[in-house]
């Protein structure tokens, strides 16, 4: 497997929190959505209680919101607005999509958000032309690493010292034809 010398912009490096003990039972109507302006609160709530570091501002995610070359996804279900979030990066001219985050609220870690999350970007990605969807995962995140596995993504990859804290990465993907 190779070894590859990252190339990251400021905000490139994600991962998903693992489960916590307590995790209590989502409800079964889980609805994924495009986000939309309203959601930015949730989002960056979201994001500060998931991630320590590495992680996109409000302004980033403004941007992105506005993007075309990016798509932001919320998961919810009833009156809990934001399950989760998954914000996926498209480039011109290429056929690969990238995950560039994945998160969900701790009370609904291991309850399928993620999943459904993946099967949403995966949709979207097939929909805008993409043959593949990669990723970066923290080689210690053994909860999210169980999940793309589950979801069909390959290990292709390794970035030695990609995260702020100097964690390494496996890169990840998964084919869409």
């Amino acid at each position: 497997m190779p070894t590859i010398t990252p190339q990251r912009s400021p905000d490139s490096a994600r991962r998903v929190a693992a489960k916590p003990a307590d995790a209590r039972p989502v409800p079964a109507k889980l609805r994924v959505r495009r986000a939309a302006a309203s959601d930015l609160d949730d989002l960056v709530a979201l994001e500060q209680c998931s991630f320590s570091s590495d992680r996109l501002s409000r302004a980033q995610y403004r941007r992105h919101l506005d993007s075309d070359s990016a798509l932001v996804l919320v998961a919810s279900s009833g009156d809990r607005h934001c399950l989760g979030n998954a914000v996926l990066f498209f480039r011109k001219g290429s056929a690969v999509a990238r995950l560039y985050s994945l998160a969900t609220q701790p009370m609904a870690r291991g309850q399928g958000v993620g999943a459904a999350l993946l099967e949403a970007v995966a949709a979207a990605a097939r929909r805008r032309g993409s043959h593949a969807l990669r990723l970066e995962v923290r080689t210690d995140n053994a909860a999210a690493i169980a999940l793309y596995e589950r979801e069909g993504f390959r290990r292709i990859g390794r970035y030695v010292q990609y995260y702020q804290d100097g964690a390494d990465a496996w890169r990840y993907e998964k084919t869409l034809d």
